[in-house]
């Protein structure tokens, strides 16, 4: 990028953008006013909704229904694949570390969205990889640059990978040192963690003569451009943002005439984040992941996403992995148009439905702690879903329904299981009073809407979010950037990228910038010694 580019980049941004210091503000907040207000960091959208109440007896059956069935790992092509390529499952939850952050939440006491305190900012601002910048957080830098660790091999397309800087204690794991743990929690998003560093120092490089505000703004407005039009659209059918945005395709309106309709997600002064979203309509990404998934052309087997019994035979992370297991990404998003194969090809998401893939239900120790007895049920990840909406004091999804003037499912379309377009007798799903009768118009906030999405494949072809679960997400990402006063669609939302393929830049654009160069000089890895913590990540 040549140094002209610098000024004509920064030329979109007014001053705003940079007088602000990150977090702050934010960080070690006391405690939020949530529910019946219309301020702090959790809050409600449907202040008025009776919490729904059910027995864990019948949490816990319906949790053990979704993750019912055999989910082995699989080359070639597969019936439960979407249309959505695997790295935007992975995509997804680093949206989520970004946006929220609740240390002091526990499955064992009553979770008050009154009470929470969300440390991560609600806004799209990558401050789970920034930290508190480099005054605060030094050793995350070198320069205006962020320190990588040690090489990873065994993807050709990708030869310049880095795993994450580690901490080096005599025992125990060898801990990520970056701006959020959870970004370590499993091989995959590790390794997007360490490509969004990547493409943050190929721009310092390309771009000297900017600061590390200017050029921390530039990565946050790519990735924003991003979660906007590329990751929201995959989710939800574009008409739902068009609703909620009418003229963003339009260039002759003002900036003005661009504020958001925005039906259901209000407040005063700051976004804060709806708990409807954060415990149950952006859990959509749990029914996105694979049982495995094949990391190069190096790598002999397909690997399950977690493996409680081996550590080091699945994705799981929280510590080193082999050196070996550089990422590929041409195996997880749509970067270029080869020949596939049924082991070289892009692995898509299994599709948004009633259904969670077996590794989720037996959920490692690095995950859930060590000393958590097998079988415990607090290792199935839907059971975890489903007991912390309730004691969250989720509504109904036929309530929310109502509330937004739709008309709810009925118990027959509220199928549990997957979402095959050919289901055989063994995979046709229940309805959800087969599994008890007390779900009979009373079916959780999170299966709801992970329903709605399946009924959508068999009405639409394509499992994106339905009527209650589009609205809300859409609602929440769009009032979000437009409540960020330093966001690019606030300072200027006619504002593109210029790197990409024309007028389009998506996740595969972002991620062949950020790998498709070396450091120009060694990377600095980390020897810091620290206690081994196991910190609740999902």
């Amino acid at each position: 990028m040549a140094e002209r580019r610098d000024v004509a980049l920064v030329g979109y941004m007014n001053n705003n953008a940079f007088k602000s210091p990150h977090g702050s503000g934010v960080r070690g907040s006391s405690s939020v006013a949530g529910s019946p207000l219309f301020e702090g960091k959790f809050g409600r959208m449907f202040r008025n909704l009776p919490a729904l109440e059910h027995s864990e007896d019948d949490l816990l059956a319906l949790a053990q229904a979704i993750t019912i069935g055999d989910h082995d790992a699989k080359d070639g092509a597969d019936g439960e694949e979407s249309h959505i390529p695997a790295g935007y499952t992975y995509f997804g939850q680093f949206v989520d570390h970004d946006l929220t952050f609740d240390p002091a939440s526990s499955l064992q006491k009553m979770n008050d969205p009154d009470a929470l305190v969300d440390f991560r900012t609600p806004r799209f601002d990558l401050d789970n990889i920034y930290g508190r910048g480099p005054d605060d957080q030094p050793y995350l830098y070198t320069g205006k640059k962020f320190i990588l660790g040690t090489p990873l091999t065994g993807a050709m397309r990708n030869p310049f990978a880095h795993d994450l800087p580690r901490s080096n204690p005599p025992t125990g794991r060898k801990r990520a040192i970056i701006g959020d743990p959870r970004n370590d929690e499993n091989v995959i998003v590790s390794q997007l963690e360490s490509t969004f560093h990547r493409f943050h120092n190929r721009l310092v490089d390309d771009c000297p003569t900017l600061s590390f505000a200017e050029v921390q703004t530039l990565v946050r407005w790519h990735y924003q451009y991003i979660v906007l039009n590329d990751f929201l659209p995959r989710l939800v059918n574009p008409e739902v943002i068009d609703r909620i945005l009418p003229n963003r395709q339009n260039s002759d309106d003002r900036v003005e005439s661009l504020a958001p309709r925005l039906a259901f997600y209000h407040y005063r002064n700051d976004p804060y984040i709806p708990i409807e979203f954060s415990a149950a309509a952006y859990r959509l990404g749990h029914s996105m992941v694979r049982p495995g998934y094949r990391l190069n052309e190096d790598d002999a087997t397909l690997l399950p996403i977690f493996n409680r019994m081996d550590p080091n035979g699945g994705l799981n992370s929280f510590d080193a992995f082999k050196s070996s297991w550089a990422i590929d990404w041409h195996r997880f998003l749509e970067m270029d148009h080869r020949h596939q194969t049924e082991t070289d090809r892009v692995q898509y998401a299994y599709k948004i439905d009633t259904s969670m893939v077996d590794p989720l239900k037996d959920l490692p120790g690095s995950v859930v702690g060590d000393d958590v007895m097998d079988g415990a049920p607090v290792l199935n990840l839907a059971f975890r879903n489903l007991l912390r909406g309730q004691q969250m004091g989720l509504p109904s999804g036929e309530s929310v329904a109502l509330a937004m003037g739709l008309v709810p499912m009925q118990s027959e379309d509220v199928l549990i299981g997957k979402a095959l377009e050919h289901p055989d007798e063994v995979d046709q799903p229940a309805m959800i009073t087969d599994i008890s009768a007390n779900f009979e118009g009373k079916t959780p906030l999170w299966v709801y809407i992970l329903a709605e999405a399946a009924k959508s494949l068999r009405v639409h072809g394509q499992a994106r979010l339905g009527p209650v679960g589009a609205q809300i997400v859409a609602e929440v990402f769009i009032g979000l950037l437009h409540g960020d006063p330093t966001s690019f669609l606030s300072v200027d939302p006619r504002w593109q990228p210029e790197i990409g393929k024309g007028a389009r830049f998506d996740l595969a654009d972002f991620v062949q910038y950020a790998i498709e160069k070396a450091e120009p000089s060694p990377s600095l890895t980390a020897a810091i010694v620290v206690e081994s913590t196991t910190a609740e990540v999902i």
